[in-house]
């Protein structure tokens, strides 16, 4: 059983984007299925569940995805690389499953909303996607800090070759990769924070 060594503020003031990991640290299988089954709980709209994880467990491919971002050192470095994705059609894909411990009369009513909102609009699809990709990760990387460990959410790759590598099918989309593990050595200091007052506006702009 992981002990949560953080509470919720703790893990948010202090999770940052390590970039250098200890490539001897292993996670436990009980750490990765913990961190998954958290992130599984993650919202999505209509409860359709459209994020997808690839946890990438073939040196192999690691090296191979390494070498698509860059050579940066933490995607060969953390303890395990997970690649966030999303399937563009799970709307259509047996939605009634989403709600299949809804009473009746719920789910009458919400699975047939699920195909009318976004059938026919891609964009709305792939906004989705992304909306979905983005709260996972932040659920995986509050998780992680909650449990000792850190991470970094990167872009900094080449999509279509890593898409390749996973072997992506062609309805479904990755946002981002992200390395967890163990720190070899801190963030850097925050490089500045704008003050609240700056992005927060009330009723209006």
């Amino acid at each position: 059983m992981v002990t949560t060594v953080l509470d919720t503020f703790s893990a948010i003031t202090e999770r940052r984007s390590v970039k250098h990991f200890d490539p001897d640290h292993e996670m436990t299988e009980s750490e990765i299925n913990k961190l998954l089954e958290l992130a599984i709980l993650s919202p999505t709209s209509f409860n359709m569940q459209n994020w997808r994880f690839v946890l990438v467990r073939d040196k192999e491919m690691r090296e191979e995805i390494w070498n698509a971002s860059w050579k940066q050192c933490q995607v060969k470095d953390a303890s395990i690389l997970l690649a966030l994705c999303a399937d563009l059609n799970a709307f259509a894909r047996n939605p009634e499953r989403y709600w299949a411990n809804a009473p009746e009369q719920v789910s009458s009513a919400i699975v047939p909303m699920i195909g009318k909102f976004y059938s026919g609009n891609p964009q709305l699809q792939r906004d989705e996607a992304m909306r979905s990709i983005g709260i996972a990760a932040q659920t995986l990387m509050l998780a992680a800090k909650a449990m000792g460990y850190d991470s970094c959410p990167m872009v900094g790759f080449d999509q279509k070759k890593v898409t390749e590598l996973i072997k992506l099918p062609e309805d479904h989309i990755i946002g981002m990769l992200l390395p967890i593990g163990k720190a070899k050595e801190p963030a850097r200091a925050r490089g500045g924070q704008l003050p609240l007052e700056e992005v927060l506006f009330t009723n209006t702009f």
